[in-house]
Order: structure tokens, then sequence, then C-alpha cells
């Protein structure tokens, strides 16, 4: 899940949300949309390899 910051820039949150503090889990910032997009593809892939 990608969001825009008033800064511009765009940040990936988990899709689920975390237990524990009942908000989705930062999993990084970025300056494009494009960025952001490319790594959460890396991290359903690395999600999926067990």
């Amino acid at each position: 899940m990608i969001r825009k910051l008033k800064s511009g820039e765009y940040r990936l949150y988990s899709r689920k949300v975390d237990p524990g503090t009942g908000r989705r889990r930062n999993l990084g910032t970025f300056g494009s949309r494009a960025a952001a997009e490319q790594h959460e593809r890396a991290v359903q892939f690395f999600k999926r390899r067990g």
C-alpha cells in the first residue's frame, strides 16, 4: 500500500495492520512512486520465498 506524504515522497506500508500497534508497518520511504512500486514487488517476492 503506497501513500503520498506531504513532503512529496511516497511511503510503502504493509497491507495488513500490525496487531501490536494497530497501524500499518512502514516498509520504506521513496522519492518516486515507481521506486515504491518496485520495492513493493520485491517485498511480495521475498514473502513468497519461504
